[in-house]
């Protein structure tokens, strides 16, 4: 059953959702081999993207839906995991679980939550169903999950309690022997949060008005994504772009890329709205901020931080506050554990053991919601009979259409962010 050398296939349709998914994939199945496959859409990840992770698979491929369900790796693997939106989960789990049936061997599917819960809880765990294991970050959320499951009749076993996996780093000690780094602020950016231009300014205004009340600190923006590049949600007006546009930025004021953990190293007070690198500051015991200044409002996410003894405003922190995280909220949170995916690991050999997995059974289905599966299938080129749709041939862009498209796009976003600003400035000077 399965290859003879374990492998996971590790599915992903942006940045975030791979990173999910690979450090998932390294908790779980630590001796597999991976095979990525990243769904074509509008957030494909780049190779810088998918290399900053730190997880290099063993082979990877940019397919599209009617390509992944026809994947020898995909049928022939140990496990997959499902790093993608829900309707994408559902609609695979759909047109994969019928390619499976009367198969001798079927993979173990896995999926879960890429960030904290906060948001279309209900909706998302229902598009789920019919995963083997649906990976819960903590406690608090595997027993919402669970009672879900239970009132719409699927099966509440499938729950598994873990962690976020990419939770870990050294513990923050500022008096770490050797030290010379100045204090460290880190913005957190999210693409959504806040969204408009005069709010982004706006935050960009008060990052300008700390560095230059402590010009002993470094103030540093932590952007996700190069310019060109995609992420999870479509972020408008960039910081980059604004930040570009500053007539006098401090010199205490900079821009940073690459890797979280590696920002965090240098962090001594981490600031966000509601990003999930709130979780990884808290977790080594860094000082973070959530930001009251836009509200806490379910519609930004910092309603899940209340409790936590991390709330604050920008004015706040000007005056010098340093929050410190409540231990009692965090640990709620599952953060702190030791080893969180313990019991999915022992989960996944129980489910291997039985030699035989039962049939994949979504809970939307053509009887009770065929309207709604049929939308989301179709979205993705497949049909109700799990395979593609015949007009999805001509949709389906070649190797070449991909790249010529992907670098398009790349190209007007590095026109729109670095080009166009430098024109205004020269036509209002």
């Amino acid at each position: 059953m399965g290859s003879a050398t374990p492998r996971v296939v590790v599915l992903a349709d942006s940045d975030s959702r791979w990173k999910w998914a690979a450090l998932v994939a390294r908790k779980l199945t630590p001796d597999h081999a991976i095979d990525a496959r990243f769904l074509y859409t509008s957030t494909t990840p780049t190779e810088r993207q998918i290399a900053e992770v730190g997880v290099e698979p063993d082979t990877s491929r940019i397919v599209t839906y009617g390509e992944l369900v026809d994947d020898p790796a995909v049928h022939e693997a140990d496990v997959v995991i499902f790093g993608t939106i829900g309707g994408t989960v559902l609609a695979l789990l759909h047109s994969l679980g019928l390619a499976w049936e009367g198969s001798a061997h079927r993979p173990v599917t896995v999926s879960g939550y890429v960030g904290v819960v906060y948001e279309n809880l209900v909706d998302g765990l229902l598009l789920r169903v019919g995963s083997d294991m649906v990976l819960a970050n903590c406690a608090h959320d595997a027993e919402q999950f669970r009672e879900i499951y239970e009132s719409v009749g699927a099966d509440p076993e499938c729950v598994v309690e873990s962690g976020l996996p990419f939770l870990g780093g050294e513990p923050y000690d500022p008096t770490a022997a050797g030290r010379k780094r100045p204090f460290t602020v880190c913005f957190a950016v999210q693409p959504t949060v806040p969204s408009s231009r005069a709010a982004r300014m706006g935050m960009l205004e008060k990052l300008q008005r700390h560095a230059r009340l402590h010009p002993d600190r470094e103030v540093l923006i932590k952007l996700r994504n190069q310019p060109g590049e995609a992420v999870t949600h479509l972020e408008r007006h960039s910081y980059q772009t604004l930040y570009d546009e500053l007539p006098d930025p401090p010199p205490n004021l900079k821009i940073i890329y690459g890797d979280m953990g590696e920002a965090l190293d240098r962090t001594d007070l981490l600031v966000t709205v509601s990003s999930t690198a709130a979780m990884e500051a808290i977790h080594r015991g860094i000082p973070t901020a959530i930001l009251t200044d836009y509200g806490v409002r379910e519609a930004h996410g910092n309603h899940y931080f209340i409790h936590s003894g991390c709330l604050a405003s920008w004015s706040q922190l000007d005056e010098g506050l340093i929050p410190k995280a409540n231990p009692a909220w965090a640990a709620s949170r599952g953060i702190g554990q030791r080893d969180p995916f313990m019991t999915a690991r022992a989960r996944l050999r129980m489910l291997r053991a039985r030699g035989s997995l039962p049939l994949v059974r979504p809970y939307y289905t053509p009887l009770n919601a065929s309207d709604y599966l049929e939308s989301l299938l179709v979205r993705r080129g497949l049909g109700l009979s799990g395979r593609p749709l015949p007009s999805a041939g001509s949709r389906e862009p070649t190797a070449v259409r991909r790249l010529i498209r992907r670098g398009a796009g790349g190209l007007y976003r590095v026109g729109r962010q670095k080009v166009a600003p430098v024109i205004r400035r020269l036509a209002n000077g």
